[in-house]
């Protein structure tokens, strides 16, 4: 494996797929002739084995993120200016083919997982400074990819590629929306877009804190979500409140929104006085009427979330090796085939993630 990873940089030319500006899927470009990337210092070279899809994938092209600068402008991830062609993915798994300065060699043809948070400076609010690999620098939709040493963890795993590529982008931001909330064992805990891979992360890692969990979820995905460790299901459209009522649940402690949109002032209704609402996407619709009064009289935290701490990183991946969470790959697609996946994950059929193999 390391032979033909050797062979191909040699060769001096990649395949992937180059983003050529914001808009549809037009904007996406499956290239052989790509020059291969070598290491500076404090990089590595990662012979793709797979790389996951992510809605951030979607948004980024689209420019839905300059958002949070101008409604009307579009942008980079958190709105920053972005520049193209851009090699876009994030979620990398791989083996290190090439070391630059200050990097032991002894690397070489270690399998790895990228963490892609791109941390400014060492202090506790180095994420809300951060960038993003597939956004502000080349990722993964591509044979190979350089990224900074400190962002690449090693994987001891029997998973495949493909499964391994569901796990960081996805768990991480839901590890970091259970620690933003302190979800402890015993709480009631609903989750939207249970279906998604934000969404079954969360139902996967919650669980594992003891949580009882609530999977809102579109129909026909409802054994998925109690597989992975929903203990009730309600579906999307419905009447929250009644839902619930149907349970023998009044109120939850927690919501882990990543859908938004105008189910919001639902999800605060059914909140215990003192709850948190943690969100962390906006696929639903990122504006949207908020009643107040529900907020402050009911002291109400609502906090915002994405991705996560490197330590966060570190713990998924430890948590894969003990067994403790599982992939939910839905399917994997060829590298030539991402025009496809990208439409087929946002007619929003699949349950977990889907993989791009190149």
């Amino acid at each position: 494996m390391l032979g033909l990873g050797v062979k191909k940089i040699k060769q001096g030319q990649m395949k992937a797929v180059l983003t050529m500006g914001f808009g549809g899927i037009e904007q996406l470009a499956y290239r052989e002739d790509v020059p291969v990337p070598h290491p500076v210092k404090d990089e590595v070279l990662i012979k793709v084995g797979a790389c996951g899809l992510n809605n951030t994938d979607i948004w980024t092209r689209e420019g839905k993120y300059g958002g949070s600068v101008d409604l009307n402008a579009q942008g980079g991830w958190k709105g920053e200016p972005f520049h193209f062609p851009r090699i876009q993915g994030a979620d990398i798994v791989g083996q290190i083919v090439e070391v630059g300065g200050n990097i032991s060699s002894t690397q070489i043809g270690k399998r790895v997982m990228v963490n892609p948070t791109l941390y400014k400076g060492d202090s506790n609010d180095s994420i809300y400074n951060s960038q993003f690999i597939g956004s502000e620098r080349d990722g993964g939709f591509a044979e190979f990819v350089t990224v900074p040493m400190e962002n690449v963890i090693p994987i001891q795993s029997p998973l495949s590629d493909a499964e391994l590529a569901t796990f960081m982008v996805s768990c991480m931001t839901a590890e970091h929306m259970l620690n933003r909330g302190q979800v402890t064992q015993g709480q009631t805990v609903l989750v939207t877009g249970a279906s998604g891979g934000v969404g079954s992360a969360a139902l996967q890692l919650a669980k594992r804190r003891g949580a009882k969990l609530i999977g809102m979820v579109n129909h026909g995905k409802e054994t998925m979500a109690l597989e992975v460790g929903a203990d009730h299901i309600i579906h999307r459209g419905s009447i929250i409140r009644d839902e619930l009522n149907k349970m023998g649940i009044r109120e939850v402690d927690m919501v882990i929104d990543i859908v938004a949109g105008d189910q919001v002032n639902d999800l605060l209704e059914v909140l215990r006085p003192g709850g948190k609402l943690v969100i962390a996407g906006a696929i639903a619709g990122p504006i949207t009427k908020i009643d107040w009064r529900k907020v402050y009289l009911k002291y109400l935290d609502i906090l915002g979330s994405t991705l996560g701490t490197m330590e966060e990183a570190k713990d998924i991946v430890r948590y894969i090796e003990r067994g403790e969470i599982k992939p939910v790959l839905h399917k994997a697609y060829s590298l030539n085939e991402l025009a496809q996946a990208q439409l087929d994950f946002m007619n929003k059929k699949h349950f977990g993630k889907l993989a791009i193999i190149p």
